[in-house]
């Protein structure tokens, strides 16, 4: 797994994001604000030094778990003690190969055997729902590697397959209705099942941070919608 971090002095706030497969800083650095540091996990295959946020330099601690991030999160959160005040599932489950609550498992594992050039821009147009969005967002896509892409999805599904659902605290669940990636109607299906989570749907597609302008206005958005009782 690797990490990107972003601090600037004095910040209280602490934004962790899980990303999902094939990403890298270049999704994120974007929504970053200044009142806030920033923390990416993503590569999971990668065997990196794992870097962990220190809880007593922070009053508030956000985690967003995007996509397969989402099972991520769960995965890394016992070894990782990740406690946050807030978190928010984005566009995923913590079952994401499953044909009733996450991506059928056919798709995945397609995807997973016919990872190259010309299926890697297939997905990227799927991430962004349409040609005329993904190409207003390249800017967001990551630089890497075929192999490490490949090496990745390879390492996820083995883990996925042999961990879970833990029943991690998720506060929020975010599903666009227009995700070309993880299916919505299985995503609706299991967030049903969590009488804990508020559940949002949005008609954005399943990579739907383009759509504001940093994490405190997306953040300040889902609190609204879910009536919850937190103030960031």
């Amino acid at each position: 797994m690797k990490t990107h971090i972003r601090r600037r002095e004095n910040n209280k706030k602490l934004v962790i994001v899980f990303g999902s497969w094939g990403v890298d800083q270049n999704a994120f650095i974007p929504l970053c604000a200044e009142d806030h540091d920033f923390i990416l996990y993503y590569n999971y295959s990668a065997d990196e030094p794992l870097v962990l946020p220190d809880h007593k330099t922070y009053s508030q601690i956000v985690l967003i778990g995007w996509s397969l991030g989402v099972w991520a999160a769960e995965y890394m959160s016992e070894s990782m003690n990740l406690n946050p005040d807030l978190a928010i599932a984005v566009n995923g489950t913590p079952v994401p190969a499953d044909n009733k609550y996450g991506i059928p498992l056919d798709i995945f594992e397609g995807t997973l055997n016919n990872i190259n050039e010309r299926g890697m821009e297939k997905f990227n147009i799927r991430l962004f729902g349409t040609k005329s969005i993904l190409e207003n967002n390249m800017d967001k896509l990551s630089r890497r590697s075929i192999d490490s892409y490949a090496a990745e999805l390879r390492w996820l599904y083995n883990r996925i397959m042999e961990n879970p659902d833990r029943k991690y605290r998720w506060d929020i669940a975010l599903t666009s209705i227009n995700d070309r990636v993880f299916p919505p109607e299985n995503m609706i299906n299991y967030w049903k099942s969590r009488k804990d989570t508020v559940h949002i749907t949005t008609d954005l597609p399943h990579y739907p941070f383009y759509y504001w302008e940093n994490f405190d206005n997306m953040i300040e958005y889902l609190l609204e919608k879910s009536g919850l009782d937190f103030t960031y």
